[in-house]
């Protein structure tokens, strides 16, 4: 018989409003939501339930493979410590985001990426983690051998969203050529002459393959109904291109203009949680918390930090730029339904008992104290 499990004298966020009650859990579900506290049952100590966050796209997992330059940890391991590091930030459900699309200077292979996608499943089928783990294929477009590092990836069960990306100089989050080279010629650590020589390569490359590709790619996830997204729009005819390929997710809009055309235009408009941790984008892009003030803002991202989506929507509350329940939804329901995982996302009777125990500090970081996945405590 599934188990039952009563959460008790909690403060209980669901998609539109905060009570203070009680969660029956009855195996994997939610199974009642009572205002009151039970007459038994685990006491909260009237800390915050919230659903299990969902993690769309998280570049988290790579820094665990490779922890220095050229140093390659064992990828079930650094499979292990994402996923722990993960649950411990109140995520429940994660996208691992794995790129292909590879240059003189990439450090790591499509070969490599291709075996961390078949180790993800392997961790997953042998229940090694903690979150329930889904990949989401970042595809650089501009990249020559990009169609070679998706063929790779494309058959893996759990490739459930793909982004399509363009990062040569003069493109969508480098439109800004000073901040391009700001960004890569101290990362690469380039003279000027050499800098030149590899922004030049960079845009022959991208106006060589990059329209070309993303049509390829995106023929093929239309087909295999893989969600996906595009990434760093500046422009409307940017957001008409998402649209004409299919693409229902607009990752990291770069500018108002962009922003705005993709809300109108129905996709989920996506900015990362740093960008509102820190007041304002690391690249000099529009700001998510002015996305959010005008109505733009759908989902939320952990994006480098997976602890910043829940300090993110605490923090909008904190500030008052936002409700609770809103705020949260930023960061559950929202990206759950983008993707369409309806199974979970929110705090209703018969959905997923993905479940978070939070205990808040205003004007501070919150604290995760307990993470349930399906009704199982986790962390």
């Amino acid at each position: 018989m599934p188990h039952e499990t009563v959460l008790t004298n909690a403060r209980i966020v669901t998609a539109d409003t905060v009570l203070h009650g009680h969660l029956a859990l009855h195996g994997e579900l939610i199974a009642e939501i009572g205002e009151g506290p039970a007459r038994t049952g685990q006491d909260m100590d009237g800390d915050t339930l919230i659903p299990g966050l969902v993690e769309l796209h998280t570049d988290h997992i790579e820094g665990h493979f490779m922890p220095r330059p050229k140093v390659l940890w064992n990828k079930m391991a650094a499979i292990q410590a994402h996923d722990t590091q993960i649950a411990g930030s109140g995520i429940t459900t994660v996208f691992d985001a794995l790129r292909v699309g590879t240059d003189e200077n990439a450090t790591l292979t499509a070969d490599e990426m291709a075996e961390m996608g078949e180790t993800i499943g392997r961790a997953v089928n042998e229940e090694r983690v903690r979150a329930d783990h889904y990949i989401h294929l970042r595809c650089e477009v501009s990249a020559a051998d990009v169609l070679t590092g998706f063929a790779g990836l494309a058959g893996n069960p759990l490739l459930k969203l793909v982004s399509l990306m363009d990062h040569a100089p003069g493109q969508r989050q480098f439109a800004d050529l000073g901040a391009y080279r700001t960004y890569y010629q101290k990362k690469l650590g380039l003279s000027d002459t050499a800098f030149e020589s590899f922004s030049s390569k960079r845009l022959a490359e991208s106006t060589e393959f990059a329209d070309r590709h993303r049509r390829d790619i995106a023929e093929i996830c239309r087909e295999r109904g893989i969600a996906l997204a595009s990434h760093d729009d500046a422009t409307v005819a940017h957001v008409d291109e998402a649209l004409a390929l299919g693409m229902s997710i607009a990752e990291f809009p770069t500018t108002l203009e962009a922003a705005s055309a993709s809300r109108v235009a129905g996709l989920h408009v996506l900015m990362g949680a740093p960008n509102i941790v820190r007041g304002g984008s690391h690249s000099g892009n529009i700001s998510a918390i002015e996305l959010l003030r005008l109505g733009l803002l759908d989902i939320l991202s952990s994006d480098y930090v997976p602890f910043s989506m829940l300090q993110a929507a605490f923090h909008l509350v904190d500030i008052g730029a936002t409700g609770l329940p809103e705020a949260i939804r930023l960061v559950t329901l929202n990206p759950a339904d983008a993707v369409g995982l309806t199974d979970r996302g929110t705090i209703a009777v018969g959905r997923r008992a993905d479940l978070v125990r939070v205990r808040n500090h205003p004007g501070e970081p919150p604290v995760v104290r307990s993470v349930w996945r399906q009704g199982n405590r986790v962390a």
